[in-house]
């Protein structure tokens, strides 16, 4: 969708030009970019360390250059927008739970899950990853949850029942084995695991993306999440997934207007709280991206009706132009190359306006 988006900044008038970047021409590559009044990121953190490149140097540089031109989205906003963490940022707001907590260290995978487990049913969720691998659904298998928060602690030997989001599988481990997977992974006193990942969630370290978040499980996900799609300011969309077997697997996907009046409402309330949401996570409303989006779950006795399950920034893809994947666009349906554009068109609008400010 990078042509399309190429596309829509064209027809506003302006030029638009589609770089490749190259870890062996990296100051020829920034300096080349210097031209420009603005620049749109199509990469996902990581895959420049994935091609062999340094993602460090390239987010410097990228950081640097936002000093003096707009950039969509800046590495800064990728970072604090697209962790896990960011839910620990707007527990506090009417779209965050309370109960939302951040763990660094094994110390604290300890002292505070068993706490909120002996409390209620939680999902605890890795970092790094996608596709729901290391997104754990765990409950207290005797259901003796405590009725205020911190009246107990779970004991090592309580047993859980563990459901991993990506395929849905269940496995049955004590409180102890599943901290010491989540800290140290497969190892004698984890006991035997069926999940394809490998756990050793903090690996590395916060510097290295290495943490837990853990959450209050919302059992109202099985009716879907609704991800409101952002074009700046702007909900453009709410597009409704129910996930078939798994958050990894098939979704029934409904598409809604931002006036429909199933959302209306929560339409209106996210984009006047989008300067307090980018103030929760540490960002001036400059670092705004251009194209992302925020998923909700609805949730029952809560300020709102839905809350917020993550933020998604990083070279966010548009729906109608999945089937050019690995293709090209000849690959996508008339109907779809049509809507599709749409989206990008107002990219573009918006990409002139912010220049022209």
């Amino acid at each position: 969708d990078s042509i399309p988006i190429a596309e829509g900044i064209r027809k506003t008038g302006m030029t638009c030009e589609l770089l490749s970047y190259d870890k062996d021409r990296h100051d020829e590559f920034f300096q080349c970019l210097k031209s420009f009044d603005a620049i749109i990121v199509r990469c996902n953190p990581g895959q420049i360390t994935a091609a062999g490149g340094d993602q460090g140097k390239f987010d410097e540089a990228m950081m640097e250059l936002s000093k003096t031109k707009p950039v969509w989205p800046t590495p800064d906003a990728m970072s604090k927008m697209g962790v896990k963490e960011a839910l620990c940022m707007i527990k506090h707001m009417d779209f965050g739970l309370h109960d939302t907590f951040a763990y660094f260290t094994p110390e604290e995978v300890a002292a505070g899950f068993k706490k909120t487990i002996a409390f209620q049913p939680r999902v605890v969720k890795q970092n790094r990853g996608s596709a729901g691998e290391g997104i754990w659904i765990v409950k207290l298998k005797s259901g003796d949850y405590c009725k205020k928060f911190g009246d107990r602690e779970a004991s090592d030997d309580e047993m859980l029942v563990l459901t991993e989001a990506c395929d849905n599988h269940t496995e049955e481990h004590t409180v102890a084995e599943f901290i010491e997977f989540c800290v140290n992974g497969r190892t004698p006193t984890s006991g035997k695991w069926a999940s394809v990942g490998t756990g050793r969630y903090l690996a590395g370290g916060r510097a290295a993306g290495g943490q837990l978040v853990d959450q209050r499980f919302l059992p109202r996900i099985s009716e879907g999440e609704a991800r409101f799609l952002m074009v700046g300011r702007e909900v453009y969309r709410v597009e409704h997934y129910v996930y078939i077997g798994g958050v990894g697997g098939e979704t029934r996907t409904t598409m809604y207007k931002p006036d429909a009046p199933e959302f209306v409402a929560m339409k209106e309330k996210l984009e006047a709280d989008v300067p307090k949401i980018m103030s929760a996570l540490g960002l001036p409303m400059s670092s705004l991206p251009l194209l992302w989006a925020a998923d909700f779950i609805p949730v029952d006795g809560h300020k709102t009706p839905y809350v917020v399950g993550e933020f998604n920034c990083s070279c966010l893809g548009i729906s109608e132009f999945l089937a050019a994947r690995g293709k090209d666009l000849s690959a996508v349906a008339p109907e779809d190359a049509t809507a599709g554009q749409a989206i990008c068109d107002l990219i573009g609008a918006r990409v002139f306006a912010a220049i022209q400010a």
